[in-house]
């Protein structure tokens, strides 16, 4: 665990066991064989590679060094500066945090989300292009629900033709257009000022604009992944693998203590219906096929590829990744010449690359100590007695050799455990020792074994979703992040705002008072498959796979209309459904296994086509909403309030279901 820092952070000299290196950035370059004629040198022999980084830097000190006042303009005489106040700031704009901003604004808070780059999605963006994954949906009967959902299915729908840059186009849309969200893109965090535990301003600059930004926030979420902002506000961090006796992990000592998960580089490659040459630049790596002994490029496809070319888990994943970037070309291009020009794989001849990512995807870095530090034995099991569960997440303990590529004889991941699935607690989201500071993505508190399973891209954004609803609760209710983690009141009140939000949390129902739904009587036209009516006041908008108590299903040659009914006029004006939309595998990509598996279009099980009406006090009918070609599983309904006695839901067509199927219905008064 790092030391706490009062201001600002500084690598020193790095450690490794007791002996000191003053290893800086021209030796790193020359200890790994690329420094010389430009990175022009290659190096033929993996084990050399991986003996040079195994002398790379790896201490995990950080210095602490006081900054004197940072909104310094003397200092940048051609940046224009400004000021900015909001109730939520967002910084880093990866999948987490956009679906922290998102909630944070539609929950009412004015927010300022700040990216570093052109493009939202961070690894999931075109200039990486991983797809995001999580539960097994497939095995398990549901999939992470709420904003990631929402995003999914908009992408699913509306693009056919699998462009990773209308991805990225859906992410600003949905951005840009939020109300109460301000959008800084091409912007860096690079300080903040804390004092006592608390920030009171950011600092964040755009060269392209020559703009300067000061921020100040009643909340501050760091979902930069490498907690640049909690690293500026001096906040405690860690970094890399602890031993079996940090934690009492058994799985922790699998791989070499104190190192990183590697990063890699995708590439896409394209059928052009003839033979396509390929000639390896110089400084492609030699590759050999023991080198793709456990690493088979034939299994996974020649359309993207591939997770396992990884690379810089011997060194600083932040520091050194310009380094890291140029071996992990060297080695994408070699892999892509065996394939070529080996002659074992004759069914890529008329393959030809068509995408490079020249940013590499981390996958690692440094972590923020939190109010608590989630663990393999959380995962497994101590999570259930965690008053503070925010949201449902799924992916197996995946640790990987931090020697990356060039593990010859190693497999690129273990696997550890039997867990499907769990909830994540919020007080790994709520900074250590800070009254309004928080974090969601891969830079939550976890110790590295429980990291192998947090970090992946659908994990974080339920965190981001949980994060960004909590920053709104503290910000209207001047609270700190750490009072709703500790409260159990608090802690529920936060939960029923998610579970109506969309969220899926294990184990956890709707209880919201002010929802009419439960109070009335539930009835349906038609059921199918043991489903009843009822169910969609159950209080939980998932099943398990292979039950169905939590839905009522209907065959949609029917027209099947489901009915809310109560004894007296109920004021009503807002109206939320949850839908069923399947549970398989959703997600943008281009890998032939994943393809396979993804419905690129509307999800069959989604009600295309239904009407909702009302019978009024005075025994007139209204037509609340009359619906075609949705795709989507939350909807929400405002209209103005009027006493009603029922609501009738008429389904008339799905995408290609032969049941209507709804998850969940709430009533609200406005």
């Amino acid at each position: 665990m790092l030391p706490r820092a009062r201001q600002t952070r500084k690598m020193p000299p790095m450690k490794s066991g007791s002996e000191n290196h003053a290893f800086g950035r021209r030796e790193f370059l020359g200890a790994s064989a690329m420094s010389l004629l430009g990175y022009t040198l290659s190096v033929n022999v993996p084990e050399a590679r991986a003996d040079s980084a195994a002398k790379s830097p790896l201490g995990r000190e950080i210095e602490a060094k006081t900054r004197g006042k940072k909104f310094d303009f003397s200092a940048e005489p051609n940046m224009s500066k400004e000021e900015l106040e909001c109730d939520v700031m967002v910084a880093g704009g990866g999948l987490a945090g956009i679906c922290a901003a998102l909630a944070a604004a539609r929950n009412g808070a004015k927010t300022v989300l700040v990216q570093d780059r052109s493009r939202l999605g961070g690894n999931s963006s075109s200039e990486i292009k991983m797809h995001p994954l999580g539960v097994n949906g497939d095995k398990w009967g549901w999939r992470e629900a709420g904003i990631l959902e929402e995003i999914k299915l908009d992408n699913a729908a509306n693009n056919p033709q699998r462009s990773w840059e209308m991805w990225d186009l859906l992410l600003y849309d949905k951005c840009v257009t939020e109300p109460n969200l301000a959008l800084l893109l091409d912007t860096s965090v690079y300080a903040a000022d804390a004092d006592g535990g608390r920030i009171s301003a950011a600092y964040a600059r755009c060269d392209k604009t020559l703009k300067i930004y000061r921020i100040k926030s009643k909340i501050y979420i760091d979902c930069t992944g490498d907690s640049r902002l909690a690293m500026e506000a001096g906040a405690e961090l860690m970094a890399g693998r602890y031993g079996a006796e940090k934690y009492g992990e058994p799985l922790a000592d699998t791989y070499e203590k104190g190192k990183f998960l590697c990063s890699s580089i995708m590439f896409t490659s394209k059928d052009c219906g003839k033979p396509v040459a390929f000639k390896a630049p110089a400084w492609a790596k030699k590759i050999s096929a023991e080198d793709l002994k456990l690493r088979d490029p034939a299994k996974w496809g020649f359309d993207y590829g591939y997770w396992f070319i990884s690379h810089g888990g011997m060194a600083d994943t932040i520091r050194d990744n310009e380094v890291i970037r140029f071996e992990l070309l060297s080695i994408v291009l070699g892999v892509w010449d065996y394939i070529k020009n080996s002659g074992k794989y004759p069914e890529a001849a008329n393959r030809a690359i068509d995408f490079v990512g020249m940013i590499p995807g981390k996958r690692d870095s440094y972590r923020i100590v939190g109010e608590r530090v989630f663990t393999q034995r959380d995962i497994e099991k101590g999570w259930e007695s965690m008053p503070d569960q925010v949201g449902a997440v799924g992916w197996p303990l995946e640790d990987q050799t931090s020697e990356g590529f060039y593990a010859r004889g190693k497999k690129p991941a273990i696997y550890g455990g039997q867990v499907p699935f769990y909830n994540l607690p919020l007080s790994i989201m709520c900074a250590k020792g800070f009254s309004n500071l928080m974090m969601a993505g891969r830079n939550m508190s976890a110790s590295h074994l429980a990291f192998t399973s947090t970090r992946v891209m659908n994990s974080c954004s339920v965190a981001g979703q949980a994060a960004g609803t909590a920053a709104a609760m503290c910000a209207r209710e001047n609270l700190a992040p750490r009072d709703i983690s500790a409260s159990g009141e608090l802690a529920e009140r936060l939960r029923q705002n998610l579970l109506k939000d969309g969220q899926i949390i294990l184990g956890a129902k709707n209880s919201d008072p002010l929802d009419l739904a439960r109070a009335a009587k539930i009835s349906a036209t038609d059921s199918a498959e043991g489903t009843r009516p009822e169910n969609v006041v159950s209080g939980m908008c998932y099943d398990i796979a292979g039950s169905n108590g939590n839905r009522w299903k209907a065959p949609i040659a029917n027209a099947p209309a489901l009915s809310l009914e109560w004894g007296a006029p109920q004021k009503i004006g807002k109206l939320i459904l949850n839908l069923d939309t399947g549970s398989r595998l959703l997600t943008p990509t281009l890998e032939t296994g994943f393809v396979k598996r993804v419905i690129q279009g509307p999800q069959p099980e989604a009600l295309k086509d239904f009407t909702i009406s009302a019978t009024l006090a005075d025994g007139s009918k209204r037509i609340l909403a009359d619906v075609r070609g949705n795709y989507q599983k939350r909807l929400v309904f405002d209209f103005e309030p009027a006493g009603i006695r029922k609501i009738e839901i008429k389904c008339l067509a799905t995408n290609g279901a032969p049941q209507a199927s709804i998850f969940e219905v709430r009533a609200y008064g406005a």
